[in-house]
């Protein structure tokens, strides 16, 4: 009777399941995470190691996550275990951005619902009510980044609505004021009619929008030069509304010009037969086109310099504007479009602001926080520029048509150009000189400061350097007031003779230490007097009620979290933000570390890019073509998502949607499947079966070395925050030289050897080592995979009870060996040969198996010295195979990109090994198994039951 020797084959065992079930298995891992203080396990077992302190940038406290929070969260904690298991001490601390107009545009939207006025409700109820908002979505957004699988210190995260944070920030004011950094000025400022506030150049977004243009004539009154007499100035606005705030007109000093006196013109125009128009010349015949003049003649011919001290006339001389326009030089001005002229209206404009400023011209007041012109404008007194819903108002018809009236319009238009408009409403904004609070960027050498600490700030990537230092450059001074309610307040007192800030610093201390106790509340609830102490009486002084801008709060970040906790330091090791930080958080946070402790409060600035759809577009509702990180957890689990954002290139705009996000599956399953074979090979491995390195075969010895290579990847990939390569590496290696090949090869060693034989105890050894470099390797990124296999395998109550508790293994140098390396190249090629041989007999049915075969190898000399002692066959999973030191027969099989080896199938000659399946002559030679080759029966010889 036959024996069945199944039961002697050592087939792999695991309990580890094939089926991840990741979105079932994820919630467990947390919790257990949870239960065993795993956070704080990590620091206890950190204590003394040197720090890495990536700097959380606060998100705001205002919705559910989106698949951008996702990439965010998801790199940094991939960043953070990576430098724990490198040995650091990597402490994450998580943070919000409590304060602002999102949250108050919420609140207020709750009252306008209502039809309530929110300017009537009192001021400190609604800064409660928002206070309640940002913490109902700070508990939601904990919970969705923990779901990630997201590491960090969520018991005690920071947030800027704090009484410490806010008393920080308090302090962080004070000293800008007590340094002459901080003043009060009037300048043009980006505001926002439908939020009736300032906003800072990071709030701002940039949309095409559709502009009405006109042309207007400014007649000259008192030219410089008789060229002039009886002439109008032309200018080109795209802001119609700014007109009644105009005050001169700009000129190229270097520019042409000519004074043009119209012949003739078309059906419908406004130009006029005999009137004479000053224009640059580079521009007269756009104009003329434009204006339906059909013939004009040049009269004379002017450089800009003979302008000088000319004055013309208001459009609407005569009607309220009764005020000489004087002609003004400006480097700005150029003929690239328009006229070659320029309307400046100081109130409306930066380069009219300090244009008019240098000659000594009135800043009018003309339009209000609400987009209104004020009721002392002549004409146009409660006209919109635009209304409440960031719509078009009345302003700019009403003001085309009084100029028309008066026979100032020349000629109007539209023009499609990029626009300024707030992030948060989407509404256009307008220029609007106000008074509000400003950090000097020359006082202190603020702007020389900023880059140098740019310079000695590691930039990845390093792109990011010149794109910040040019924002540096040019940028004007900082604008931090705004007009709201929900913030810190700018705690200051003016003199209300002088208009100068107190700068006691007793006064400002007690603000501070109040806010400490009390919360910045404080300052709208106490009598200014208790502030002031006896020294000052509040009569004289002006309170400051602005609210600081955002961007200052979360620059001041570094401050309030850095700098007060002791498991952190300052600076950071790194900040790391989306792209447009560089004009957001790291640039509010580098100016304001700048102007109070002379450098960045960072040592390096990491920058991903944003996250589009698989075409590449940005995701809209509209387009339905949005990935929600809950559904995609939901689906699939965070480990996917996590590898998708390893796997991509995140110094570029990242992809997703339904078919990459597959694709990412697909290679989890391949990663996973890795861990599941090494698990299942490993069945009651024991320290017994060890054997040392010097003992193993050459493959053995090959795949430590790859090991050693792959360390290197792997730690350099960390320090370069490269990590898309890295785990590119790991996955090719676990593909390539673990799936496709050394498993395959070793399957039959650890199936059929003998339990002691010093192959399968090799083969074991490697795959103990394989395991535990891959799961520390693999478990920043695949955090949840890797506790299950660390756990599988090592069970509840292991000696290290998570994979995170470790760190990676130390290599020892003895595993490097690179000509073993190069030699093993050129055994792979070889097999690569052979399998292509194989294959072919497979698909013409002459074999089924590659068992079935013992080919004939035909290699050059160099090649047969080269594998000289390999078991070719046992590498080409072959019965047996003959290499032969001779040129390549015709009609051998070729590759082209292996010369000088070729490979004639032969049929294995024996008969089947019922325990391995090998062809041998030997089988059927062994009276006690003769079904069983020579290894085989000497293994089954040697099991413990044969021995009983």
């Amino acid at each position: 009777m036959t024996r069945d020797y199944k039961s002697t084959v050592f087939l792999p065992r695991t309990d580890f399941p094939m089926r991840a079930g990741l979105p079932a298995k994820e919630p467990e891992l947390l919790r257990r995470w949870a239960e065993r203080g795993l956070h704080d396990k990590l620091r206890e077992t950190s204590a003394g190691r040197p720090k890495f302190i990536l700097h959380d940038g606060p998100p705001y406290a205002n919705g559910n996550i989106h698949v951008g929070h996702a990439v965010n969260k998801i790199l940094k904690d991939v960043i953070s275990r990576s430098r724990q298991m490198l040995g650091q001490d990597s402490v994450y601390v998580p943070g919000w951005d409590c304060h602002g107009l999102p949250i108050e545009w919420k609140i207020e939207e709750k009252y306008r619902a209502a039809g309530q006025d929110k300017d009537q409700v009192p001021l400190l109820q609604f800064r409660e009510e928002c206070r309640q908002f940002a913490q109902e979505w700070i508990d939601i957004q904990s919970e969705e980044f923990q779901r990630l699988g997201v590491m960090g210190d969520w018991s005690h995260p920071y947030k800027t609505m704090t009484n410490a944070a806010e008393a920080t920030i308090v302090r962080e004011i004070h000293k800008f004021a007590l340094n002459g950094g901080l003043y009060k000025g009037a300048k043009p400022v980006m505001w926002s009619v439908v939020e009736k506030t300032a906003l800072a150049e990071a709030e701002v977004e940039y949309h095409d929008h559709t502009s009405t243009t006109v042309w207007v004539r400014f007649p000259v009154s008192a030219p410089a030069t008789p060229e002039l007499d009886d002439a109008s100035v032309v200018i080109w606005t795209t802001t119609p509304w700014t007109l009644p705030g105009n005050r001169a007109i700009g000129y190229g000093p270097d520019l042409e010009y000519g004074v043009f006196k119209v012949l003739a013109v078309a059906e419908g125009s406004a130009a006029k037969v005999g009137e004479r128009l000053v224009v640059s010349t580079a521009l007269a015949e756009d104009l003329a086109k434009t204006a339906g003049i059909t013939e004009w003649r040049k009269a004379h011919t002017l450089p800009g310099s003979r302008l000088a001290d000319t004055r013309c006339d208001h459009p609407l001389h005569g009607q309220g504007y009764d005020f000489p326009v004087p002609l003004l030089p400006g480097d700005f001005v150029t003929d690239d479009a328009g006229t070659g002229f320029v309307h400046i209206a100081p109130g409306h404009g930066e380069d009219d602001f300090h244009l008019g400023r240098k000659h000594g011209i009135e800043v009018p007041q003309t339009v209000a926080d609400d987009g209104t012109y004020y009721d002392h404008v002549p004409l146009f007194a409660g006209k919109r520029v635009y209304t409440p819903a960031g719509k078009t108002g009345d302003a700019n018809g009403a003001v085309i048509s009084a100029i028309a009236h008066a026979g100032g319009l020349l000629a109007k238009g539209k023009l499609v150009h990029s626009y300024p408009h707030s992030w948060r409403s989407k509404a256009p904004l307008i220029f609007r000189t106000t008074p509000q609070w400003f950090i000097s960027m020359e006082t202190n050498d603020l702007r020389h400061v900023a880059l140098k600490a740019i310079d000695d700030t590691r930039w990845v990537p390093p792109q990011g350097r010149n794109r910040i230092a040019s924002m540096i450059e040019s940028r004007p001074d900082w604008c931090i007031s705004r007009q709201r309610a929900w913030g810190v307040p700018i705690a200051l007192f003016v003199e209300k003779k002088t208009g100068k800030p107190l700068r006691d610093e007793t006064v400002l201390a007690r603000i501070a230490d109040t806010f400490d106790l009390e919360g910045s509340d404080a300052w709208f609830a106490r009598d200014p007097q208790f502030f002031l102490g006896n020294a000052y009486a509040a009569a004289d002084y002006e309170q400051v009620f602005d609210i600081v801008d955002v961007w200052f709060e979360s620059g001041c970040t570094h401050s309030f979290v850095l700098e007060a906790r002791p498991d952190l330091q300052w600076p950071a090791s790194l900040y790391l933000e989306g792209s447009d930080q560089h004009r957001g958080w790291f640039h509010s946070s580098l100016l304001e570390s700048c102007g109070t402790r002379g450098r960045a409060p960072y040592d390096a600035v990491l920058t991903h890019g944003f996250v589009l759809d698989e075409q590449g577009r940005k995701m809209s509702k509209s387009l339905k073509n949005v990935t929600a990180p809950q559904e995609v957890v939901d689906k699939y689990g965070a480990d996917i998502l996590r590898l998708w954002v390893v796997g991509s290139d995140y110094s570029e705009d990242l992809r997703i949607g339904p078919e990459i996000l597959k694709s990412q599956a697909d290679l989890y399953r391949r990663l996973r499947n890795t861990l599941r074979y090494l698990l299942g090979a490993l069945a009651d491995f024991s320290e017994d079966e060890r054997i040392d390195v010097a003992e193993m075969p050459e493959l053995e010895r090959w795949v430590l070395h790859r090991l050693t290579e792959l360390d290197g990847v792997v730690r350099q990939g960390i320090e370069d925050y490269d990590f898309h390569s890295l785990f590119s590496a790991l996955h090719n290696f676990c593909a390539v030289d673990l799936s496709a090949f050394y498993f395959d090869v070793r399957k039959d060693s650890l199936y059929c050897d003998r339990p002691d034989s010093t192959r399968r105890r090799s083969v074991r050894t490697v795959l103990d080592h394989l395991f535990s470099c891959l799961t520390a390797w693999l478990a920043p990124v695949l955090c949840f995979t890797t506790e299950e296999a660390w756990l599988s395998r090592h069970g509840e109550d292991a000696d290290v009870s998570s994979v995170h508790l470790r760190t990676f293994v130390d290599i020892p140098g003895e595993w490097a060996a690179p000509r073993l390396a190069a030699k093993w190249a050129v055994v792979r090629d070889v097999r690569r040969v052979v399998t292509g041989a194989l294959e072919l007999e497979r698909a013409s049915k002459r074999i089924g198996s590659s068992l079935q075969s013992s080919p004939d190898v035909f290699v050059t000399p160099e090649l047969h010295a080269t594998l000289e002692g390999v078991d070719m066959a046992e590498v080409a999973i072959t019965s047996a195979i003959r290499v032969v030191d001779g040129a390549v027969p015709e009609g051998a099989f070729t590759l082209e990109d292996v010369p000088g080896v070729g490979v004639v199938p032969v049929l294995a000659e024996g008969e089947k090994c019922e325990r391995c399946w090998k062809v041998l002559p030997e089988v059927g030679t062994i009276p006690a198994h003769p079904t069983l080759c020579h290894r085989c029966a000497d293994a089954v010889d040697h099991l413990p039951e044969a021995a009983e």
